[in-house]
């Protein structure tokens, strides 16, 4: 599906949609937010997050690579926002354990910029891609699932 949105109550909704389609089952979901710099990536994580329960503050981790929020919907425990803009292979997220964090049915894990670490990304992510529209606060959002 294809979005056209220009603020953040229209992103809440894409995040409604997302989280209301998640379902645990027997590993983490991966939710991967490819776009350019500043096309909304972690102000719909940030979305995401407060639908999910999260009080804290969610900024991004590109310096620390990797935050971890508590949660308590549909059988999820945790949020796993990860960063992967500074990375180069996939082989430094597997360092990070990446493979305990997917493993988990628990987890949720929001990684942006998945393209950098391809290889680790699991085929069955929801996948959402997002695009400066013709407008400054415009962005074109795609909802792969």
């Amino acid at each position: 599906m294809k979005y056209t949105v220009s603020g953040t109550n229209e992103l809440k909704k894409i995040a409604e949609t997302l989280l209301s389609k998640l379902s645990q089952g027997d590993k983490a979901v991966v939710v991967a937010l490819s776009g350019d710099l500043g096309a909304g990536k972690t102000t719909f994580t940030k979305e995401l997050a407060e639908l999910l329960g999260v009080t804290e503050v969610v900024a991004s981790p590109t310096f620390v690579i990797e935050r971890v929020y508590p949660i308590d919907v549909k059988g999820f425990t945790t949020l796993v926002h990860i960063d992967a803009y500074r990375m180069e292979t996939a082989e430094e997220i597997l360092r990070l354990g990446w493979e305990e964090v997917t493993a988990d049915p628990k987890n949720i894990i929001v990684i942006e910029w998945p393209e950098k670490v391809a290889d680790a990304i699991p085929e069955d992510a929801i996948r959402l891609n997002f695009e400066h529209g013709e407008t400054e606060n415009e962005r074109i959002i795609e909802l792969h699932d």
